[in-house]
């Protein structure tokens, strides 16, 4: 089995790969992305995996492990292998405010980016993945909200441990919800 957790950027990838980490799962990340102020904990991210719609045989070295796959990835996960997906789900404002706070300091933001655009195009991304994903007899889906996470971490962490159906150690993965991490908040 792998374990994959998806999501739209800035939706709480990194926080439940450090979770599951923590909580024992081994994690397949290369280490090449590090921390920085968008996210002091790391990304957990395997550069290789950009590269799945051309090797997608490459999957395999997640196999009994972990790995963060960006949502426009998943369509390439071939159908060779059991997939256990945890996707993180937050509201498309707050992920829009959060991915324009992080190019605004890297010096890529647009300010004449028009949001509904954005927002349209993610909602069909979106509508796209998850139908995809329900789609496949070799793919289950846990979807969790980001919210929760941070609301109610315990729950969330044995929630993930008994649809993964593994032993994790769930005390762990609840340090590593850190609320003041969460900093675009929107109504």
């Amino acid at each position: 089995m792998i374990t994959v957790v998806s999501g739209l950027p800035r939706s709480g990838t990194s926080l439940m790969m450090q979770m599951l980490g923590a909580g024992g799962m081994p994690i397949l990340s290369d280490g090449e992305r590090r921390a920085d102020v968008d996210n002091p904990r790391g990304y957990l991210e395997w550069e290789r995996i950009k590269q799945l719609p051309k090797d997608p045989a490459s999957i395999a070295e997640a196999e009994g492990k972990a790995v963060k796959v960006i949502s426009q990835l998943l369509l390439s996960l071939p159908p060779q292998h059991e997939y256990r997906v945890i996707f993180m789900q937050r509201p498309l404002p707050e992920v829009m405010a959060s991915q324009d706070e992080m190019l605004r300091r890297r010096g890529n933001f647009d300010p004449g980016e028009d949001h509904s655009v954005v927002a349209r195009a993610f909602q069909d991304h979106l509508s796209d993945v998850y139908a995809w994903l329900h789609g496949k007899a070799h793919v289950r889906v846990s979807r969790v909200q980001y919210h929760a996470v941070l609301r109610a971490p315990k729950e969330t962490a044995e929630t993930v441990a008994r649809f993964l159906e593994v032993p994790l150690d769930v005390e762990a993965m609840v340090r590593q919800v850190d609320g003041s991490l969460y900093r675009q908040r929107r109504k």
